[in-house]
Order: structure tokens, then C-alpha cells, then sequence
């Protein structure tokens, strides 16, 4: 059998979005122009599906640090750290993290997907159990396949199946190592914390929370969800990345158990990834100073999420179970979402398709993320292009017709 017959389905499919022009999956700007705008061939396009949440990716001082350490250091470190080398930005970094946090330790890696993998297959051996949240991102199930640990899925966001699950395996051996998201990623909905927290503690778990979408976003100082739902003692390791609300590529790890720094050691994908280039270290530090000195770009963040989730929610789409950055309007099926996306781009609006399997329930998504970049005025125009395609397509209601007095 031809090696790539095993794909079959997934190309035919692949080849009709292209023969229609309706893929998603085969997007190239022209341009770039600003954290909210792009240009496509001759057309404008507002970008409402970047993750870009504070919108720090042409942030001046944040450019001007990485053109700095590139002409200084130059464009890559060509080998992981643990062959050549950690550069003076590495070090620094970390330690600006765990500041940040307020722990003992932090590690960065490659990427966020690196991050997750390093940490949960190394922390997970093969006597060991990982407890994890049914809608965890594709980067923790990775991990998870890495190691050797026995995984148990539990009912998303339901802290009374975490424990079930615990309390059947209360008298094996072996670590018990639970992970969960601060806001995930597909419908925007924040774990419940404190009760996954009071979990932990019941049951002598250790808890894992990836932050890689609330970072910047929820808490007083934009720690994420563990610092809003005041439980941070309770979570043993935090995990994040850059390439959201700072705007680079990369991801870290912190925690104040001691011994941590044996992972830099014992976590392959760590050992064996060329580590992060200087001129996207120092970008991701400015980036975290920005996010640290200047709090009206979260607070400008939340506004924005809500006026665009209230905005679909009242024109009659199904949208996720509460506002945060990532806001997804429910389609009927993936032929719709599909359709859906294409009107919206070729008037002017990118935005993202989220379909099973990486999507919860089998749902197919329209899927935006909002950005404190983003004006009220590009929000309600977004809001407007949402209408306008949602009656044509027969997914909401017409406009009432407004008679005169």
C-alpha cells in the first residue's frame, strides 16, 4: 500500500476546500500591517483570529529589543543548551518569570507545545497516573503519549469526577498528577479552580495548570487563573507561552519544588530542541514588562471580549459558556463553518475554523480571538460582518423591520 494512502479521506477532503477556494487551512497574508490588520493580495483584512491578545506584536520597544540582541548576539543558538550553551537572555528570562510568579524556579522552552510535552512526560513516570481534563489541549494528551504514566480523562470542568476518578485509584501506587487549563482554547470557558484546588489538596494530587491562554488576561497582575481564583499555593506547576498575550514564540514552566532543576536534565524534549534565538528571548522579556507595567492593555482586552461576545450572543448565535479572549460562535456542521469563514474572509474578516477532533462535544466552531489592539469601531464592524453572513446563511434570525412612527 502506497505510504500515503493511510490519508486518503483527509486529502480528498483537503482537495475539494481547495478546488472551491474555501480552506482555512492554506492562509497567506500579503501583508501584515498592525496587530489587528492584514493584507490579502490588493484586500484589507481585519484579523480577529491571532490570539494576539494584548497585541504586543509591533509593541516599538518590543521590536526595538529584539533588533537589538540580534545584532548583538546574532539570529540563533544553532543547539539546545544543554550542548551550546545558554546566552546571557536565557537566564535573565527565567528569572524574570519567576518573579513574576512569585516562585522559586522557572524554565523556558522552544514552545508552549514543548512546554507542556517536557514537563508532563517527564514529571509523569511509568508507575505514575495523569488525571486530565477531557478537553486538555492536543500538546498535554501529546505529552501525555511521550511518557509512560497511566492516563485517566475526566468529565471537563467537573471537580466531583476528578475525585471519583482519584478515589478509585486511592490505593495504587504512584504518583497522582492532575492537569487542567486556566481558559481553554476552543470555547473560552475558565476552569473551576478553587473546587479542582480543594481536589488536590483532599486527595495528596499534584496539580499542573496550563496558563497558555489566561496569562495576560485574568488576575490582578495578569498571573492568569490561579492568581484570580487566589490558589496558586495549591498549583505546583504553571505552564505557559509566549505566543499569546507576549506576542513571540516559546514557552516556560515555573514552580517553587525544590529539585526542579534535575528537569533540565531528564526532559528530552528540553534536552533536545535548539533553544529559543536571542532576538525572541528579548522580545518575550519586553513583552512581559509590558504586561506588567502597563494593565490598561488588560483591562482594554476584557472590554473588548465582552462587547464582541455580548454583540454574537444578541444577535442570536450560540457562543461558549462565559466571555474571555477566544469567543466561537456554534455552527450547524462543518459545511456550514466552512462556508461561513469564506463569506467572512472575502468581506474582509479572518477569523478561524475549529472542527472536531480538536474541538469539544463534536461542535464545529467559528472561533475569534479578541485583542486590546482591536477598536470598539473594528469590533462592532466584525459584529456587523457576523450578521450580515449568519441571516444570508439562515444560522440566525433576520433583522427586524423597523416601522415608522
Amino acid at each position: 500500500m502506497p505510504l500515503f494512502d493511510k490519508f486518503a479521506s483527509m486529502a480528498a477532503a483537503y482537495d475539494r476546500l481547495e478546488s472551491i477556494k474555501s480552506n482555512p487551512f492554506n492562509v497567506a497574508f500579503d501583508r501584515v500591517l498592525s496587530p489587528t490588520e492584514a493584507q490579502i493580495g490588493n484586500r484589507h483584512i481585519l484579523l480577529l483570529g491571532t490570539n494576539n491578545y494584548l497585541g504586543l506584536t509591533y509593541d516599538p520597544a518590543v521590536i526595538a529589543k529584539a533588533v537589538e540582541a540580534i545584532e548583538t548576539f546574532g539570529t540563533g543558538t544553532t543547539g539546545s543548551r544543554i550542548a551550546n550553551g545558554s546566552y546571557d537572555g536565557h537566564g535573565r528570562l527565567e528569572r524574570e518569570l519567576a518573579d513574576f510568579y512569585g516562585r522559586k524556579h522557572a524554565m523556558v522552552f522552544s514552545t508552549g507545545y514543548q512546554a507542556n510535552a517536557g514537563i508532563i512526560s517527564t514529571l509523569a513516570g511509568k508507575n505514575d497516573h495523569l488525571l486530565l481534563d477531557a478537553d486538555c489541549h492536543a500538546s498535554i494528551y501529546d505529552g501525555s503519549r511521550l511518557g509512560q504514566a497511566q492516563v485517566t480523562r475526566f468529565r471537563h470542568n467537573d471537580p466531583d469526577d476528578l475525585a471519583n476518578r482519584l478515589r478509585r485509584l486511592a490505593d495504587t501506587p504512584g504518583d497522582k498528577i492532575i492537569v487542567v487549563e486556566g481558559i481553554y482554547s476552543m470555547l473560552g470557558d475558565a476552569a473551576p479552580l478553587r473546587e479542582f484546588a480543594q481536589v488536590k489538596r483532599e486527595w495528596g494530587a499534584y496539580l499542573i495548570v496550563d496558563e497558555a491562554h489566561s496569562l495576560g488576561v485574568l488576575g490582578e497582575t495578569g498571573r492568569g487563573l490561579a492568581e484570580a481564583d487566589d490558589v496558586e499555593a495549591d498549583v505546583d506547576f504553571i505552564v505557559g507561552t509566549f505566543s499569546k498575550s507576549l506576542g513571540g514564540v516559546g514557552g516556560f514552566c515555573v514552580s517553587d519544588m525544590d529539585g526542579f532543576d534535575i528537569l533540565r536534565v531528564v526532559s528530552r524534549p528540553y534536552m533536545f530542541t535548539a533553544s529559543l534565538p536571542p532576538g525572541v528571548i528579548a522580545a518575550a522579556s519586553e513583552a512581559l514588562h509590558q504586561l506588567r507595567t502597563r494593565p490598561g492593555l488588560r483591562h482594554r482586552l476584557i472590554e473588548n471580549a465582552r462587547r464582541f461576545y455580548d454583540g454574537l450572543s444578541a444577535l442570536g448565535f450560540t457562543v461558549g459558556p462565559e466571555p474571555s479572549p477566544v469567543v466561537s460562535a456554534v455552527m450547524p456542521d462543518p459545511e456550514t463553518a466552512f462556508a461561513f469563514w469564506t463569506q467572512l474572509l472575502q468581506a474582509g474578516l479572518y477569523t478561524n475554523v475549529s472542527l472536531p477532533p480538536a474541538t469539544p462535544k463534536g461542535l464545529a466552531l467559528l472561533r475569534s480571538s479578541v485583542s486590546a489592539a482591536h477598536t470598539f469601531d473594528q469590533i462592532d464592524h466584525a459584529l456587523g460582518l457576523f450578521a450580515e453572513v449568519g441571516r444570508a446563511l439562515d444560522i440566525i434570525l433576520p433583522a427586524p423591520v423597523r416601522k415608522a412612527v
